[in-house]
């Protein structure tokens, strides 16, 4: 069954194992007397076609960069976290009348089709989360159901176990993110806090309140359509415009005044579908008061692309920073820019902050 986060049992840590579009990233945390430790950041490239719209449509290269990957960072962890997202993933809100949770799992199963766009459950993973009361009716509760096909799962698993490794719990990509604000950040209960992690495909989207996910929509924009674009507008290969989206261009480069406006034009597609989503919430939920956005994956790196964002929707936006509580090991300072390497990091790290004994 597909396992949504859940409250930290006391067991062992997981090693969290971000499979993205475009590179998979290996976190691993420790606890120490001084709170949480990042112990290990590691990641590779994946080629163009293994992961194609949030399904694994090459599992023979997928293993072998997982398994290449765990050999060359050292880490000896087999259990891990994975997650996904997309539109392979189905997030619904439905208000059920009260009752307890195997009640409510009998109910989602035998009607299905009035909660999910599956008319066969018996080829479908879900799981559900109460999120408590409905506040306009005592006598029902708010429920959230995420629902994926078997075959997707089953893909990622698959290709996972093949490396040698065990997955232990399937996440989904923008609650992985909420698990690590809520692990850095005070939540206030009244505000209002837009997620936004925008990583090389997809973008994703979780607008919570005091903890409770309102709101989650996943986009196909991303770093990578910004990154192609600037590469053909500039003649420069792949590899230089991804790295000079992360990194910045030179400070000497005739092109960096060109490069840096291209980004932002670039962006302009991202920004726009992030402004129009957040409208449709306002509009959908009466809540036209929204405290921040805070930006996470590499698509947060992009010059200009807070300010931007902040011109449009008229609030603040910062750029998530999972260090501000989760220390980073002394061994790897030197190697881990914290400001470059924490928005990539979030999904790994939130990952790898879930333990075996969880939901």
């Amino acid at each position: 069954m597909l396992d949504i986060k859940s409250l930290f049992s006391g067991e062992s840590l997981l090693a969290g194992l971000d499979i993205g579009t475009s590179c998979v990233k290996l976190v691993e945390l420790n606890e120490s007397s001084k709170g949480i430790v990042l112990s290990r950041f590691a990641k590779m490239p994946l080629a163009k076609g293994v992961i194609v719209d949030g399904t694994v449509a090459d599992a023979g290269a997928l293993t072998a960069v997982i398994r290449d990957l765990f050999k060359k960072s050292g880490c000896k962890r087999k259990q891990i976290a994975i997650s996904i997202s997309g539109n392979s993933v189905i997030i619904r809100k439905a208000s059920f009348v009260q009752m307890d949770e195997e009640e409510l799992n009998i109910l989602i199963h035998d009607e299905a089709g009035k909660y999910l766009p599956f008319d066969d459950m018996s080829l479908v993973d879900y799981d559900f989360q109460i999120m408590g009361d409905n506040p306009y009716n005592p006598n029902q509760m708010e429920v959230l159901i995420v629902a994926v096909k078997k075959e997707i799962v089953e893909g990622y698993v698959d290709a996972v176990k093949a490396a040698g490794l065990t997955p232990v719990i399937m996440d989904v990509d923008s609650f992985a993110v909420q698990t690590v604000y809520e692990e850095n950040y005070e939540i206030e209960e009244g505000n209002v806090v837009i997620l936004a992690n925008i990583g090389a495909a997809v973008t994703n989207l979780n607008v919570i309140q005091g903890g409770i996910s309102l709101f989650t929509r996943d986009f196909s924009l991303g770093g990578n359509s910004v990154t192609e674009n600037v590469a053909a507008s500039l003649g420069v290969s792949l590899e230089e415009a991804e790295k000079a989206r992360i990194e910045g261009w030179g400070e000497d480069s005739p092109s960096r005044e060109l490069f840096l406006q291209g980004l932002i034009g670039y962006a302009d597609g991202i920004c726009s579908e992030i402004a129009r989503s957040i409208d449709y919430f306002r509009s959908t939920s009466g809540q036209e008061s929204i405290t921040k956005v805070v930006l996470s994956g590499g698509g947060a790196l992009i010059p200009g692309i807070s300010r931007d964002l902040e011109s449009r929707l008229g609030v603040d936006v910062e750029i998530m920073n999972p260090f501000k509580k989760i220390q980073i090991d002394n061994k790897m300072l030197a190697a881990l820019p914290a400001e470059t390497t924490g928005p990539l990091a979030v999904v790994g790290i939130g990952l790898a902050l879930r333990k075996t004994g969880d939901k």
